[in-house]
């Protein structure tokens, strides 16, 4: 978490400030903007390696008093403009387009304004599994099934107890029943009451329209600034079918117990 605070620069209005940061995710948070920030994402991974990288940006809903913009040599790109009130949206760009250059904007009082933003440095091919702009809703094939099971940050088998809609997010909130975990990269799923369910929540687009059903789903997916994005969910019954056809002919790319 990085909070550089505007107040120190009250009476140079003009001044431009480099922040460097190193970790692959995190936040930025500045407060009374003026001037503008330089934000350096500098990942203790090989140089070599930045160009496989995507960078994801989220504004904090309430952030204000700065537009965000993608830098390189001296070009703007405007990525978020102050004001700007769309909730929980995502904006994500290659590490070699350019880096975050913050401004901010003329205010009467920058006492009341703060902006910030979370933001994530990930494999181009994660991003992708993420953002996937031509089929979102599309089902999986077995193979991607089967690779699912490896790669996911999360893979359970669970039911879902319930559907919420979020109209203004265009998102679902999948409320799932977990009858065994296999995998979780955070504690997104965990107990709850006495009776000793395991309970989690699981967000996919509105648009992929899924409903509540009976029966048992294998889930997987990615963590994706703190909640778990839905990637491949079959029915389990269907992935004991593929997964057992796999291993038979010893092509499955990673063992799991099916049952």
């Amino acid at each position: 978490l990085s909070s550089p605070s505007g107040l120190t620069h009250e009476s140079h209005r003009k001044d431009v400030e480099q922040v460097y940061l190193r970790c692959s995710e995190g936040s930025i948070e500045w407060m009374y903007p003026t001037g503008a920030l330089i934000v350096n994402l500098r990942p203790n991974i090989s140089p070599a390696s930045y160009r496989h990288l995507t960078v994801c940006i989220k504004p904090f809903k309430d952030s204000a008093g700065a537009n965000i913009y993608l830098e390189k040599t001296g070009e703007l790109k405007l990525l978020v403009r102050d004001g700007d009130r769309s909730p929980s949206r995502v904006y994500c760009f290659g590490y070699d387009q350019g880096g975050l250059f913050v401004e901010a904007t003329p205010q009467q009082d920058i006492s009341r304004k703060i902006t910030g933003f979370q933001y994530e440095l990930m494999s181009k091919g994660i991003a992708a599994d993420l953002h996937t702009a031509s089929a979102p809703c599309r089902p999986c094939s077995d193979t991607e099934v089967l690779l699912a099971v490896c790669t996911s940050d999360f893979v359970i088998r669970g039911s879902i107890q319930n559907v919420t809609n979020e109209a203004e997010e265009q998102e679902s909130i999948i409320h799932v029943g977990v009858n065994k975990l296999y995998r979780q990269k955070s504690k997104v799923f965990q107990l709850t009451g006495e009776s000793g369910n395991w309970r989690g929540q699981i967000k996919t687009l509105l648009e992929c329209g899924v409903r509540p059903g009976d029966g048992d789903f294998l889930f997987t997916g990615r963590m994706h600034f703190g909640e778990a994005r839905l990637g491949c969910a079959p029915r389990f019954k269907d992935f004991q079918r593929m997964y057992k056809e796999a291993k038979d002919k010893g092509l499955n790319p990673c063992e799991i117990g099916p049952d």
